[in-house]
């Protein structure tokens, strides 16, 4: 082959491979400007494009295959965004990746059981066309100058990310994945690098391990609780989380049967109020709050991942606390046991049986009310024989969104007829009614079945349904309402939590104050059951008193900054 044919063959290949980085990187542009909207968000992805282009050529200095993997990790990280939007209604976050743990994989494997092997011929078909750009690719850049664009571009999303921070309701509106995902970074990192993972007051000489050293230190440490007799007789405690519920009268206008509000009074006649850290979801604060008696808040940014940085890190709680009077714990969880770690979450603090949608022999999470009472019946059954009071924490979901849709009309109570508000209200309402209907069955059953048995129900709603926040100040703009829900209004916060007996009478219910933040719950349970308080909870209750029922927001987080330095002492926070 002569010189000109060979010089001609370069020139072909290179000009072929020149015009495949830019298609590459117009391929790119066109992802993300059919998935970001605005200037700004816009921006920022492009920024993070080149980015991701200039960290990969840092270590391949090949530009061809470099812009080929870039596009492929922004395709792959704008569908598990969507994915995960699909699930949580949250787009891909930095901490998605911070935190990533063997239960995320698991979970997925799980909704996509195709996936594993999905993923196999991905990587067959990748890895051969990879290593034909790697062979081929005859230009090099020189990585002091991608570094250069590394240290640019990350000062450029970093400042634009502090001008314009993000607002807590964008990364629920299901668009502008790459820059979220970046602007995340920033938030997580400033986050991470001024207080860590909890807010917590700082030890007072270095480092303490135990209660007993931050006594010597002159540090206000926990105090001594009563001994538990494990083998007294004691009630068996069912907690129940009413999916979405709050009492809809609190919103003006609304029209409900007679009798509605009954549903939420106590054994007492009284109705309660519970102040959720979280409205319209998620659910996991609050299993967070009612199982360790914590706020969610105290993790401020980071306390959408609240059970998976705190699963195996977190063992005080309520489960807990109940071992040690000799009871054996169970939880009957909606989903599967490896959505955001619940099943290692929940393990850490004291659950013995964790019983999963899985193991429950079914593949949706959305089961009718009486579906889950008699998975609670059944798991009773098995553990009654042992003799030993058992605590079960049982979640509903049938009240769960959307209520556009009738869900099991077939289920609707004998004489029901929509009260006259809007579609979806009214059918709100009726799954509540639903709720109330199930759970006289429920409580009927357990009075003929176990007559020599006696049971303490806690029931309450897990936060306010994300229709209330159009119901509570009909017109609101939306500036106004995301400015009310950042600063925790207890409007959009506000739920109920009722407490029931069955062949049973609460023993103390002093702590059960008319209004009540959610991670007071646990103490209140403890209490109306007749059980003496192990230190920590003894602590919390003064906590309570103090602050009239208010945990996080007491002082400013003073107080719940100082209760968790006084766990991190004692060994009941770790690592965080």
């Amino acid at each position: 082959m002569s010189d000109s044919i060979r010089a001609e063959s370069r020139g072909i290949r290179f000009f072929a491979l020149a015009g495949l980085i830019v298609a590459v990187h117009l391929a790119g542009l066109v992802v993300l400007l059919t998935t970001e909207y605005g200037p700004f968000a816009i921006t920022l992805s492009v920024l993070a494009w080149v980015f991701v282009n200039c960290l990969l050529l840092v270590v391949l200095q090949r530009p061809v295959i470099c812009a080929a993997l870039a596009l492929a990790l922004i395709v792959i990280l704008i569908a598990l965004s969507h994915f995960k939007f699909g699930i949580l209604q949250l787009t891909l976050t930095f901490l998605d990746f911070l935190i990533i743990d063997r239960d995320t994989f698991s979970f997925l494997l799980s909704v996509f059981p195709r996936l594993q092997m999905q993923l196999m011929m991905a990587g067959l078909v990748a890895v051969p066309l990879l290593w034909a750009l790697w062979r081929f690719d005859p230009f090099r850049v020189r990585r002091r100058l991608a570094l250069m664009g590394v240290a640019a571009t990350t000062a450029l999303i970093a400042v634009m990310s502090v001008a314009s921070p993000e607002q807590a309701w964008e990364p629920f509106q299901g668009v502008n994945h790459i820059s979220n995902l970046a602007r995340s970074g920033v938030v997580a990192v400033s986050r991470l690098a001024s207080t860590g993972w909890i807010e917590a007051d700082p030890p007072a000489n270095g480092p303490l391990s135990l209660a007993r050293d931050a006594h010597a230190a002159g540090l206000p440490a926990l105090p001594s609780g009563e001994v538990c007799e494990a083998t007294a007789k004691r009630p068996h405690i069912i907690m129940l989380l009413d999916e979405s519920s709050f009492d809809v009268t609190s919103a003006p206008g609304i029209k409900v049967p007679a009798g509605y509000a009954d549903y939420f009074k106590s054994i007492d006649g009284k109705q309660r109020t519970m102040i959720a850290e979280s409205t319209g979801g998620p659910t996991w604060y609050t299993e967070y709050n009612v199982l360790t008696g914590l706020s969610a808040r105290s993790f401020g940014d980071l306390k959408f991942y609240i059970t998976r940085i705190t699963a195996g890190r977190v063992t005080r709680g309520l489960p807990q606390a109940l071992q040690r009077c000799g009871y054996k714990t169970v939880s009957l969880y909606p989903t599967y046991g490896d959505f955001l770690s619940a099943r290692a979450f929940q393990k850490g603090i004291g659950v013995d049986q964790f019983i999963d949608m899985a193991e429950m022999g079914v593949n949706e999470d959305m089961q009718p009310d009486q579906f889950y009472y008699d998975q609670a019946l059944k798991a009773f059954a098995r553990e009654q024989p042992k003799q030993s009071p058992v605590f079960m924490f049982v979640y509903l979901t049938a009240n769960h969104f959307p209520w556009h849709d009738v869900y099991r009309p077939d289920l609707t109570p004998a004489g029901w007829t929509p009260p006259g508000n809007t579609a979806e209200v009214d059918e709100y309402i009726r799954r509540q009614a639903m709720t109330a209907n199930d759970y006289r069955e429920f409580t009927e059953r357990l009075k003929r079945d176990y007559p020599d048995e006696s049971f303490l129900v806690l029931r309450f709603g897990d936060h306010q349904p994300a229709i209330s926040q159009k119901l509570l100040e009909p017109g609101i703009d939306r500036a106004t309402l995301a400015k009310r829900l950042m600063a925790t209004d207890p409007r959009y916060y506000s739920t109920y939590y009722a407490i029931d007996g069955i062949n049973y009478q609460p023993r103390n219910l002093s702590s059960a104050l008319e209004t009540l933040d959610a991670a007071y719950i646990p103490l209140v349970l403890q209490e109306a059951a007749g059980l003496p308080l192990d230190p920590s909870f003894a602590e919390q209750k003064s906590i309570m008193l103090r602050c009239k029922g208010t945990f996080y927001a007491c002082k400013k987080g003073a107080e719940a900054r100082r209760f968790n330095r006084l766990l991190i002492d004692a060994g009941m926070i770790k690592g965080l």
